[in-house]
């Protein structure tokens, strides 16, 4: 088949490697997306195609208008497939011809519009820039709302990253939707051999969403080491917050990272996350997880196995799950194990076959 791939940008990050996965499968297929850094023009073997929007820099982000009218006009005439990787974008949104078939990978109905909006006027997360992003969401969001709703329509099968999105999905799009987890390298973080173990670490992108400073005010209240690795524009005021046992580094290279997840007793995940991808590369570690019990979570945390949840995203809460966690009653082979039905081969497989399955008769 003549295969296209659509995404929403291309910067790094979770979505970015289900692409990359997709990429590996259709090697040949052209990769249209609004943006793209250099080093995912390497990385994506120069199959990459961008347009005017390329040339805008940040302001491409305050202005989903003209993402639409780029993903809109763009020409599938002559695919057999388009596979579109969709989340908090607009590249879902685009049109196929009848005979072309669309598969849309969502990882999240977008967040601006839907679940999170009371949450993003408060805290869009976009630092200095955050009065021009309020101004613009308050502005936009019924039309937007609309469109997006609409273009949800388009896609012929729709594809969830987890359990959780695919009831979104069902709830904000009315649309079903197949689970195939995304790819985790699992191997980079299994590699480690086993090291002592101590204290607790964190790592995630520091925007207001993730809650660290609810994990830096448990670390903080129980007097207990706590490594928060990562960077974003949370970070002044994290490193604010953070007490004497508390560290932040925001220097760690993808060698280090998998080290420091094994030396940890536990990783601590207080965000309400469409999936997760870092918490499930720390039980690739053999490290359990300390997580919220919400969203993409209750797909790979199995208390008493690989982890444990608390309840409610607050300091209290999270204190008393760090207070009962025992590490000496997990087995780090079988943390290790619980990771790998997330790894990048399983998803190649999965997709594979659910691919197989919709395209069979096709010529």
């Amino acid at each position: 088949m003549k295969v296209a791939i659509v995404h929403d940008w291309l910067v790094g990050g979770g979505a970015e490697r289900v692409v990359e996965e997709i990429h590996k499968l259709y090697p040949d297929a052209p990769i249209y997306t609004s943006y793209c850094t250099p080093e995912w023009r390497e990385r994506l073997d120069g199959k990459v195609v961008t347009g005017w929007l390329q040339h805008l820099g940040r302001i491409r982000k305050f202005i989903p208008v003209l993402r639409i009218w780029w993903f809109t006009h763009l020409d599938f005439t002559g695919y057999d497939m388009v596979i579109s990787s969709s989340g908090n974008g607009e590249a879902f949104g685009i049109k196929t011809p009848r005979d072309t078939l669309h598969v849309n990978y969502c990882h999240a109905p977008t967040h601006f519009y839907w679940r999170f909006y009371d949450k993003y006027l408060e805290q869009p997360g976009f630092g200095a820039f955050n009065p021009l992003a309020r101004l613009g969401l308050k502005i936009l969001v019924k039309p937007l709302r609309a469109w997006d709703y609409k273009a949800a329509q388009r896609a012929n099968y729709f594809i969830a990253n987890s359990n959780h999105i695919k009831d979104e999905i069902k709830e904000f799009y009315g649309r079903d939707s197949v689970v195939i987890f995304p790819p985790v390298n699992t191997y980079r973080f299994s590699k480690v051999t086993t090291k002592k173990r101590a204290g607790f670490v964190t790592a995630s992108r520091q925007v207001p969403q993730k809650k660290l400073d609810i994990i830096i005010g448990a670390a903080n209240e129980l007097k207990l080491p706590l490594l928060v690795i990562g960077r974003g524009p949370e970070h002044e005021r994290l490193a604010s917050l953070a007490g004497d046992t508390v560290t932040l580094r925001n220097d760690v290279s993808d060698e280090e990272m998998p080290i420091l997840f094994a030396c940890a007793e536990a990783f601590l995940f207080a965000a309400y996350e469409d999936f997760g991808v870092t918490p499930v590369e720390a039980l690739a570690s053999g490290t359990p997880v300390l997580a919220y019990k919400l969203g993409g979570a209750l797909d790979y945390i199995q208390p008493g196995v690989n982890g444990e949840f608390f309840n409610i995203q607050s300091v209290p809460s999270l204190c008393a799950a760090i207070q009962k966690f025992d590490l000496a009653k997990f087995s780090e082979s079988a943390v290790r194990e619980s990771a790998q039905k997330f790894s990048s081969q399983a998803f190649a497989a999965s997709l594979t076959k659910y691919i197989q399955l919709i395209t069979k008769g096709m010529s």
